[in-house]
Order: C-alpha cells, then sequence, then structure tokens
C-alpha cells in the first residue's frame, strides 16, 4: 500500500527540505527558550534543543554525502526553495554549494555562541564553544566531501562521455573489413 504523504519523501530534496524546516525550528526555539526562559528550564530547554539541532544537522550532512553519488537533480536546499538554475560548469570544486554551507554554518555557530554567552554560567561556557566549535567543523568537513564528491561525479560523467564519443567517432572511420 503506496501512501501519498509516504511517497513525497522518496525524493531526497523533499527529505532535504523537511529535515532542513525542523532544523529551523528546533534552532529558533532553542534561541527563545535560551533567551526568554528563565532559570534551569530555559538552560536544560536550550542546550537540548542545540544538541537535537546539532544531531539532525551531522545526520542529514551524512545522509547528503551519500546522495552527491545518484542522479538525482538536488542541488542544494536553496536551489530547491528559490528554484534557482544551477551552473552547468564542470570545471573544479562546486565553490557555489561550499561556500553557501560555509556561511550557514558560520551564521548558525554565531548565533549559537553569542546566545550560550548569555545564557551558561562561566564553567560551562567553554564546553559549549568546544561542542559548537566541533559541530561546525565536523559539518565544514562533510560539506566539503559534498562538494568535491559532486565535482568528481561531474567530471566523472563528462570523461565518460569524451571517450564513448571518440569511441564512437574511430568505429566509424574504421574501414569495412568485408
Amino acid at each position: 500500500m503506496k501512501l501519498a504523504h509516504v511517497q513525497l519523501f522518496e525524493d531526497f530534496g523533499t527529505r532535504s527540505l523537511a529535515v532542513h524546516a525542523v532544523m529551523v525550528l528546533v534552532f529558533a526555539n532553542a534561541v527563545l527558550a535560551g533567551l526568554f526562559i528563565g532559570g534551569e528550564l530555559g538552560l536544560l530547554s536550550f542546550i537540548a534543543l542545540l544538541n537535537f539541532t546539532a544531531g539532525l544537522w551531522v545526520a542529514h550532512s551524512i545522509h547528503s554525502l551519500g546522495n552527491v553519488a545518484t542522479d538525482d537533480e538536488y542541488n542544494g536546499v536553496l536551489n530547491e526553495l528559490l528554484d534557482i538554475g544551477t551552473d552547468e560548469s564542470t570545471e573544479g570544486l562546486d565553490t557555489g554549494r561550499f561556500g553557501r554551507l560555509l556561511a550557514l554554518i558560520a551564521a548558525v555557530t554565531a548565533v549559537s555562541l553569542l546566545t550560550s554567552a548569555q545564557i551558561l554560567p562561566g564553567t560551562v561556557f567553554p564546553l559549549a564553544v568546544v561542542a559548537v566549535g566541533a559541530i561546525a567543523v565536523v559539518t565544514a568537513i562533510i560539506g566539503f566531501l559534498i562538494a568535491l564528491g559532486a565535482s568528481y561525479d561531474d567530471s566523472e560523467r563528462y570523461w565518460t562521455g569524451e571517450v564513448d564519443q571518440h569511441q564512437r567517432a574511430d568505429a566509424d572511420n574504421q574501414p569495412d573489413q568485408r
């Protein structure tokens, strides 16, 4: 039995949008809980929601790494949301995707650290800096691997096409051996 709402999630782009929506919602609630709920409840809510967001981010990044090798048309959450045409260039690292990811990592890390500085006690704040920094570094490494994998796959497709084209041309130029 196939259900329509389940079939939507067979597409990686749809799954990615859903996971990003959950991450945005949870991260916004983490910041709001940390800044506006007082006492230990606010502190624990902030830490729990921030950890949940980080876990989703790393898990989705690893899931994205596995999607790079497919022929899926997915080119990042911004392109999915804004329906931006992608550049068909096959040369070099996918710097646009990697740059967007680094900008996103920098923004989320800055907001996380600034909020942590406001609500965490002085003895716990260094731990938060290390934890948030580790998540940012791991996500950046995975993002680099995703961009590198996409560039490698584009290059492989290009050179496979070139080899096939030259083999066809060589076969057409062979004298008939009858």
